[in-house]
């Protein structure tokens, strides 16, 4: 939120949290009742597109989201080296809001916008007109709006809840106040709304608008480099018509350079273009290869686990696993889709996470399996059955154990509360609460930070009061009550 909340800052629906989504039940409800009483022959091209549209704009940002976190946790072409926490991920959940209001919107347009209903699938004087606008009035009006909104007064009561990522991921760039965005809808719709009172608008025109916009949005905050050099070295004149990642995330940096919407020649025009651009885009494409000191090998369990990746849902991953979860069923389909992916990936393990202690680099390494695809193991339920009243029961791996039985005891999963200095820590680990870790991996942790070269095996052993002495001494703290999913307490 912004650092002085103005009126009309937070979304209408934001009262209905995850059921949010039933602000488009009207609009859902009315073309199944179209679609039942007229039948298919009674749908025009731009209410058939309505719908579908909103949907792939949702997975078109997911997978900006996905792809921009496996290649900030390759590292080679980030931009910005800071850490990324919870309050980011927390703050930029509703990234889908502003959907919802394009959703709601286009349906108001539709009911209220004369012979829109005519209009064809794609007209090529139509595209030609939008794409004027945009290069002309709209980027204009941007960048003096966007140059206001930095004036203290707006700064403060709104543009402030954007720049609050200093670290930016591609969702960042649609997290604004609701008025924001109610401004942003208007100063797009002067490339979308002429060529329709024209007569020369189409659906198609405005579909490719709309993804070129949200296309845009993602890429220049992705925090990595992508844009190739050739492209520049082939067309010069393309520097003022495409702006890139690094350009953009200077402006998250500096605050008072790079306003531009997507094209940069208003900061050439008006002088406010940052001096280390160029250097900037230079450095951010040509790299550095990180070498870990750690390296912590995983691989997936169930298949909605592939969420809780951290290159899954972000809103998911920075939360304990929980597959109960209602809405985890409704994307199973893209759970399948990416375990054939994962198939045709090929069994090498790739990097999804890196965290950093001091001056200790870490990596997580995802081997693209499922339980099913290694190890089923043995199933504990014949054991819990056999077991004795009063027994206790004490997990032997990452999985917590469900209570099964009231006459029995169930230890939760050893873990401890990391130091505040282990930075980039914006997931949970597996069923384990926010800012926890897993005993097995903070004996990796220690074995790398004092430089023990004894490992566990057979029968060598670990001195366990000299392993708990480490990590105390390195910030690690005793957990003060149980940590899992099925334990029901806080930490």
């Amino acid at each position: 939120m912004a650092t002085r909340p103005g009126p009309l800052t937070e979304w209408p629906w934001q009262w209905m949290g995850g059921y949010k989504y039933l602000v488009l039940a009207p609009a859902a409800m009315h073309t199944a009742h179209r679609l039942a009483t007229k039948g298919w022959g009674d749908f025009d091209p731009a209410y058939t597109f309505m719908l579908p549209a909103l949907l792939l704009r949702m997975i078109h940002n997911q997978i900006w989201i996905s792809f921009s976190r496996y290649q900030t946790a390759r590292r080679k072409h980030l931009i910005v080296d800071r850490s990324l926490d919870f309050e980011q991920v927390d703050r930029e959940r509703s990234w889908d809001d502003q959907i919802i209001l394009n959703g709601l919107l286009s349906y108001l347009g539709y009911a209220t916008i004369p012979n829109i209903y005519i209009m064809p699938v794609w007209r090529t004087d139509g595209a030609v007109i939008t794409i004027l606008l945009h290069m002309g009035p709209v980027e204009f009006l941007y960048y003096w709006f966007h140059r206001a909104l930095h004036h203290h007064f707006l700064y403060s009561r709104y543009h402030s809840h954007h720049h609050a990522s200093i670290v930016t991921e591609p969702i960042t760039s649609v997290i604004h106040p609701f008025a924001e965005h109610l401004a942003y809808f208007l100063l797009f719709s002067i490339s979308i709304l002429p060529p329709i009172f024209m007569g020369c608008g189409s659906v198609l025109a405005v579909v490719l608008y709309i993804a070129y916009i949200d296309f845009m949005n993602n890429m220049g905050h992705c925090n990595f480099e992508l844009m190739p050099k050739w492209m520049f070295q082939t067309f010069p004149p393309l520097k003022y018509l495409i702006y890139t990642p690094s350009f953009h995330s200077l402006h998250h940096t500096q605050f008072r350079t790079n306003y531009s919407l997507f094209m940069p020649f208003y900061d050439y025009i008006y002088n406010t273009m940052d001096s280390s651009s160029g250097e900037l885009y230079e450095r951010s494409l040509k790299g550095t290869e990180e070498i870990p000191d750690i390296v912590h090998l995983t691989h997936m369990t169930t298949l909605q686990s592939t969420y809780h990746l951290r290159i899954g849902i972000a809103s998911i991953s920075s939360k304990p696993c929980n597959d109960s979860v209602w809405y985890m069923w409704m994307i199973w389909p893209v759970a399948w889709l990416s375990m054939v992916l994962a198939w045709i990936y090929g069994s090498s393990a790739f990097v999804v996470e890196r965290l950093k202690l001091k001056k200790f680099n870490m990596q997580i390494w995802a081997l693209p399996r499922y339980n099913f695809q290694i190890w089923i193991g043995d199933s504990i339920d014949d054991a819990e059955g056999r077991a004795p009243k009063r027994t206790i029961f004490i997990p032997t791996s990452q999985f917590p154990l469900k209570k099964a039985r009231k006459d029995c005891t169930y230890l939760s999963n050893p873990a401890m509360k990391i130091p505040e200095t282990l930075q980039n820590v914006h997931t949970c680990e597996n069923w384990l609460l926010r800012r926890v870790m897993s005993a097995w991996r903070i004996a990796g942790i220690l074995h790398a930070l004092d430089g023990w070269e004894m490992h566990e095996c057979g029968d060598d052993m670990m001195n366990i009061e000299k392993t708990w002495s480490a990590a105390i001494k390195h910030g690690l703290k005793p957990l003060t009550k149980p940590c899992s999913l099925y334990s029901g307490t806080d930490l």
